[in-house]
């Protein structure tokens, strides 16, 4: 398997490991949600503090250079509402006419349980002190993870002014005759409101074999000169997570450009192919900082990684290898 050369590891990965002092991280930190503001990188990340019960908590990092962060001791983000009482997951950040906002798993029952997954959303403050919960966004039955928000409003026909929020999301239940699909596939959701995600389309299938058991989002999009920016995880028959990419109409993001044919990461490394999970890149933060990109990523969910590459090379390499 390809191990995806056009990305450049950070020297010192892990950026973040888990912090013995701490009892809520002291376990696990990985799957990092990431922003930039022009001035700050900042991450949101996924912590594990015991392994008995598995409850995730969200804690807070930031970087003035995106290789070195500084962490705060205090949890960011707890679950305290009945809907996160079996822990809250996965955050991704998008900015959004100037407000931040957060997409986060919630489970229904215990995690080992079984399924029984939402994705919720919440507004953050400025300072990452704050969270507004915005409710649950998907329904149950979807069992729907990876909902990453597009920075910007699209046209659309759903509202008055034309113009409508889109994002990306994996429902692993819509699988079969009726969704004309067999493997959790990538969809394309419209909705009118924040809260309402209204209308659905097929985007993405999984296609190659490092990715032939499932895909699903990774950050949220980014805009670039040649269409929408995704950056993706495909998932292997023999379960070795990747990350992957392709290329979205700026216009029209139901429209396919281009797709890399090959993965552009794959564990390769001891801390992405030994932890809790083994064998694993789960990408989930990306930054365009001066035409370069930092994607911040899970290793194993153990470890917060990084990779960077830059943004012409990458565009380059998906076309090539389309």
């Amino acid at each position: 398997m390809d191990d995806g050369v056009i990305l450049k590891r950070y020297p010192n990965n892990p950026i973040l490991l888990p912090n013995i002092n701490n009892w809520w991280e002291s376990r696990a930190v990985f799957n990092c949600a990431a922003l930039y503001n022009g001035n700050r990188i900042h991450l949101l990340y996924r912590a594990i503090g015991e392994y008995e019960n598995y409850i995730s908590r969200i804690g807070y990092a930031s970087s003035s250079d995106g290789y070195t962060f500084n962490r705060r001791n205090e949890i960011a983000f707890d679950p305290i509402l009945e809907y996160e009482q079996f822990g809250i997951e996965d955050p991704r950040l998008s900015q959004i006419e100037g407000q931040t906002y957060i997409t986060y798993v919630v489970l229904s029952e215990h995690p080992k349980a079984g399924p029984g997954v939402s994705t919720a959303l919440a507004a953050v403050s400025k300072d990452y002190l704050n969270f507004e919960r915005l409710g649950i966004i998907t329904s149950e039955e979807m069992d729907n993870k990876d909902v990453v928000l597009f920075p910007e409003r699209l046209s659309s026909n759903l509202n008055k002014d034309g113009k409508s929020y889109f994002c990306l999301h994996r429902p692993s239940s819509w699988i079969g005759k009726a969704y004309g699909i067999d493997r959790p596939s990538i969809w394309l959701g419209e909705l009118s409101t924040l809260t309402k995600l209204e209308h659905h389309t097929l985007l993405m299938k999984p296609e190659f074999k490092w990715e032939n058991l499932k895909i699903g989002a990774g950050p949220p999009p980014i805009k670039t000169k040649k269409g929408w920016l995704v950056i993706y995880h495909g998932v292997s028959i023999d379960r070795v997570y990747s990350a992957g990419a392709a290329l979205l109409d700026l216009n029209d993001p139901g429209k396919i450009i281009c797709r890399c044919n090959k993965p552009i990461l794959t564990p390769t490394t001891e801390y992405e192919k030994y932890g809790d999970v083994n064998n694993v890149v789960f990408p989930t933060g990306l930054c365009n900082i001066e035409g370069e990109l930092f994607i911040y990523y899970g290793g194993a969910d153990k470890f917060c990684c990084l990779a960077t590459v830059e943004l012409n090379d990458l565009l380059e390499y998906i076309f090539q290898n389309s």
